[in-house]
């Protein structure tokens, strides 16, 4: 029997009272996973990705096809201001009313480390204050700035929202803070910052990628050898799995739409919340996983190579990458993974490599919003799920 709609279908009486959504850098490791997450579970009435790569470029999983699809996407320079009517326009809605995003997300920045400040400041920095700007003029409900942990002094403590940011980990985290900074002076903008630690999941690359790669290499050697690390297994590299760190926006950004500012703290304390697993990951968590993943021996360096390190650390990076990158290109040609890596290597980011503890409080989002991470630690299983998601890729040799 065919069904019938009545005058009380809400599909037919009520317009689509679902979010519209923005996402800058949408094809990033996080905008992809927060499109797949908003389509999936059709949570908006309009998806619109914008970046300056094409989707047919970007090494897309399979699942991320659909969400990522040209039918969502737009191609653009989101740091320019002649970009932004484009970027932000929507066609009138079925009354003819104009239309604005509810949501704006900004995923979008330089994601490489130890490039030249003006690097920084362009796609970083510019891109956050032009979109927040457009996003203030527009009356947008949530404004969702994706940041780091990395912009707190390094402190093994987990650090809170209010605490200090006068020694930024990298160059990124700096023009990232400058971001919030001025972004939080924008009139009328309803912010939200978020920041987060070493984010990590399927096809994941940067900081869980590059050790991966290279307990691979150390895993193929023989006679085979101890790979160590420098500082120590208390050096704390807090982690969140994508997964969590997607539906943590999400959360946000439904959240700011109806609050205007913290509880119980003064009317204009800044909108920030950390997001961090459970876990407290240090590098000793992650030399223990190796360990039992890889079947190598594991450990750290003494006093004396530490010494050394924190003087010469360039010279330091540079021996390790001359030890390990010919060897992983050996393992890519003989896997005939030639030319398709992804993102994976094995090659040490200065930056990354310093004495600095990356420790995240996330206690405030959990009470104020009510979040509970799913993966509420990193463990061998979902490091072994990060590897089985790189074959899947083709990209582990």
């Amino acid at each position: 029997m065919e069904a019938t709609t009545g005058p009380t279908d809400p599909a037919v009486t009520a317009p689509d009272a679902r979010p519209s959504i923005l996402i800058i850098g949408g094809l990033g490791y996080i905008g992809r996973f927060l499109a797949h997450y908003i389509h999936s579970n059709q949570l908006a009435s309009t998806l619109r990705l914008v970046d300056k790569q094409l989707p047919q470029l970007a090494s897309l999983a399979a699942e991320h096809e659909e969400a990522c699809s040209m039918q969502h996407f737009m191609q653009a320079d989101a740091a320019r201001e002649q970009s932004q009517a484009r970027i932000f326009d929507l066609p009138t809605g079925p009354d003819g009313a104009k239309r604005e995003f509810d949501y704006v997300f900004n995923c979008g920045g330089e994601t490489r480390f130890s490039q030249d400040d003006e690097v920084y400041k362009l796609r970083s920095y510019q891109l956050s204050v032009t979109v927040g700007k457009e996003a203030a003029k527009r009356g947008v409900k949530a404004f969702i700035e994706v940041s780091t942990g990395t912009v707190y002094n390094p402190n093994r403590t987990p650090q809170k929202e209010g605490d200090k940011t006068s020694k930024p980990h990298t160059k990124q985290a700096k023009w990232k803070l400058a971001a919030s900074d001025e972004l939080s002076k924008v009139p009328g903008l309803r912010l939200c910052v978020i920041r987060l630690p070493h984010v990590y999941g399927p096809y994941a690359g940067r900081w869980i990628g590059t050790q991966l790669a290279l307990a691979r290499v150390y895993q193929s050697r023989e006679p085979r050898e101890t790979l160590k690390w420098l500082w120590g297994a208390d050096l704390r590299t807090n982690t969140l799995h994508v997964e969590d760190a997607v539906r943590a926006l999400w959360l946000a950004a439904a959240w700011r739409a109806q609050h205007d500012h913290l509880p119980n703290a003064p009317p204009t304390e800044r909108i920030i919340f950390n997001v961090v697993d459970k876990g407290q990951t240090s590098q000793g968590t992650m030399a223990q996983i190796f360990k039992q993943i890889f079947g190598i021996e594991t450990g750290f360096q003494n006093t004396l190579v530490n010494t050394f390190a924190r003087l010469n650390l360039e010279h330091v990076v540079d021996d390790v990458n001359d030890d390990t990158l010919d060897d992983w290109a050996d393992l890519q040609e003989s896997a005939g993974i030639k030319g398709n890596g992804g993102p994976l290597s094995p090659f040490m980011e200065k930056e990354l490599l310093r004495d600095a503890d990356l420790s995240l409080d996330g206690s405030r989002f959990e009470t104020v919003v009510g979040f509970r991470p799913e993966h509420e630690r990193i463990t061998k299983e979902e490091v072994e799920a990060v590897i089985e998601s790189y074959k899947r890729m083709k990209w582990w040799p």
